[in-house]
């Protein structure tokens, strides 16, 4: 979930962050005020329309840092509240910081978890697995049998209860033998 109030909210009347709230970031966040100043000028120089409280999907998707990543698409949807992929600041700078070198693994493997899980339902399937696998290497890299073998694999690596399906503590222990995730799990603004 967000760990951000309501009431930490940017007012309509003004872009700028004044010293409260950048103390609050600062608590809820892996960032130094500095950074969190930082991402903030980033946010808004993404946003056509100075006005608005959001960034519009396509806005975000346009941003050097995603347009290679595979997951741009559901990263925008994972961090927007409605999940629409638009983003308010919060929203950017939640995605930001557990993006950044600072954010603890339990943090990263939390988020990995949830963009892997398309359809939502709290645990990765051999259709998520697939999906992600698609996202990973594109769609015309490995053939649908190529797929579901490497999804099986998985499954049957890890999928530790036998109910063909990975939980989350079943994903994090996997994680937990992969040295290079945090490393891998991170955007450089």
């Amino acid at each position: 979930g967000k760990r951000f109030s309501k009431e930490m909210g940017l007012s309509h009347s003004s872009h700028a962050l004044d010293a409260q709230q950048l103390e609050d970031y600062q608590n809820c966040t892996f960032f130094t005020k500095k950074e969190i100043l930082h991402v903030h000028s980033r946010f808004q120089s993404l946003k056509r329309d100075i006005k608005s409280e959001r960034a519009t999907l396509q806005e975000l998707l346009e941003m050097p840092e995603l347009k290679a990543n595979p997951f741009r698409e559901r990263i925008c949807k994972v961090f927007s509240e409605d999940h629409s992929g638009a983003m308010t600041f919060e929203d950017f700078l939640d995605c930001m910081s557990v993006f950044s070198e600072g954010a603890t693994r339990d943090v990263k493997a939390s988020y990995a978890f949830r963009l892997y899980d398309i359809d939502g339902d709290g645990y990765l399937d051999k259709n998520d697995l697939i999906e992600t696998i698609k996202l990973l290497c594109g769609d015309n890299e490995l053939k649908n049998t190529e797929m579901e073998l490497v999804s099986d694999k998985i499954l049957e690596e890890a999928d530790l209860d036998g109910d063909n399906r990975l939980s989350y503590v079943e994903f994090e222990h996997v994680i937990s033998r992969a040295p290079d995730f945090t490393n891998t799990f991170r955007i450089r603004i």
